[in-house]
């Protein structure tokens, strides 16, 4: 199986504070050159972005609105090739567009586990609600041309993550590898760092999906078959 993989496209309801960062048009082009080569699209988690409201607690209706802005990549998610995994940005698509939080494939004996990967975070697990607030103050530091600041609350971000590309100081990989050994899966594919990674764990192999926000592309290309597994940030 020829399977590719994109998350973390973070698509707002294109106000200010919207870092999807790329015009629908092109985003499709790209789009389409992956339904050409792959038969499935694995959509990771953090698709929408839902966590920006003006005011806070309105994920359903910011998950509408950002649908509601992009139609024509909501149209072609919707198509039988893509699956779709939330994310913690887009929590309530679990709720309102039955999106699961993992998934589990097989093909050619390969068994493979998406999942977007937030639940290593403590902070989500134990008080999600302080990581929403977390995004909604940086929503408003983008309305309010604070640039600088939320690239602080940004790098913030990322170190209390602890993804490194270093397997043996990587928490992150280390919980992926744990998720996958509980589902018995050869490989972990995971996104919510935004930091693009391939690492061989043995007999396993780590797979994070990068980010297509703020106008980059960064994808996942796995194919079973040839057992060749590779991340992409050019298309």
């Amino acid at each position: 199986m020829h399977i590719a993989v994109i998350s973390d496209l973070h698509l707002g309801r294109r106000d200010v504070a919207d870092h999807f960062g790329h015009e629908d048009s092109a985003f499709a082009r790209f789009l389409r050159v992956l339904e050409g080569n792959f038969e499935r699209i694995v959509l990771l988690g953090d698709i929408f972005e839902t966590l920006t409201s003006r005011a806070p607690g309105h994920q359903a209706a910011e998950l509408a609105a950002a649908r509601a802005a992009h139609p024509e990549l909501v149209r072609r998610f919707a198509e039988p090739r893509y699956h779709y995994i939330h994310g913690n940005h887009d929590l309530v698509a679990g709720t309102v567009l039955g999106a699961p939080e993992q998934l589990v494939l097989e093909a050619d004996g390969v068994r493979m586990l998406f999942t977007h990967g937030h639940h290593h975070d403590w902070v989500i697990r134990k008080a999600r609600w302080f990581s929403e607030a977390a995004v909604w103050t940086g929503a408003w530091l983008r309305r309010m041309h604070l640039r600088a600041m939320f690239r602080m609350f940004q790098a913030v971000d990322a170190r209390l993550m602890h993804a490194v590309p270093d397997p043996a100081r990587c928490t992150f990989q280390q919980w992926a590898l744990a998720r996958a050994s509980d589902s018995a899966a050869d490989i972990v594919v995971t996104g919510h760092t935004h930091q693009g990674m391939r690492v061989e764990h043995g007999s396993r192999l780590f797979l994070n999906s990068g980010t297509c926000s703020e106008g980059q592309f960064s994808f996942l290309s796995l194919d079973t078959r040839a057992g060749q597994y590779a991340l992409h940030t050019t298309w």
